[in-house]
């Protein structure tokens, strides 16, 4: 009974959002991280249910299995986590999508009304950062979903600039026509 009991407390430190707790907990007893309550979930799933990001973070960083990354990022966005946080790199989820060619990503993150104009410390936008590695789908999909092909980055250079080869055209018709 005792497991039980522990394990419900470390979902509920999650949930609530109880991050010091949490730790606390965790650290004396390193199993009560995977474990799971009575729907199979653990502190993991329940820390994104509420949109803990902190707490998510730390499980993350203990190594907790994860099936999926992507479903991490739903679970999150569920929980009301802001689609357009930005990271030490001041860079949003939407950038390294673009940029590591994540497509199903970019359509969850469209999905729960992440910008796509937004600019990283470069000023790069998600779109500068799909052009340049040659990510053709995810530009394409960012382009039709209101990424503007005429902001600039820190250097001048617009998405279409630093496109390569003919992918730069292919959004130019796409906007033109």
């Amino acid at each position: 009974m005792e497991g039980c009991v522990s394990n419900l407390m470390v979902c509920n430190l999650a949930y609530s959002g109880k991050l010091e707790e949490l730790k606390e907990s965790i650290l004396a007893d390193k199993s009560l991280a995977t474990r799971t309550d009575q729907d199979s979930r653990t502190a993991l799933h329940w820390a994104c249910s509420a949109g803990h990001t902190e707490i998510v973070e730390f499980l993350l960083q203990l190594g907790v299995p994860v099936n999926d990354k992507d479903d991490i990022a739903v679970m999150l966005l569920e929980g009301g986590a802001n689609p357009d946080a930005k990271d030490h790199y001041e860079a949003t989820a939407m950038h390294r999508a673009a940029a590591k060619g994540n497509l199903k990503m970019i359509h969850i993150l469209l999905y729960y009304k992440a910008s796509t104009n937004i600019q990283d410390t470069e000023g790069n936008t998600p779109l500068h950062l799909a052009c340049d590695e040659e990510r053709v789908e995810e530009a394409k999909l960012l382009v039709s979903q209101g990424a503007s092909i005429y902001i600039e980055n820190k250097e001048e250079k617009t998405p279409l600039q630093v496109a390569k080869g003919g992918l730069g055209l292919i959004l130019k018709r796409m906007v033109e026509g």
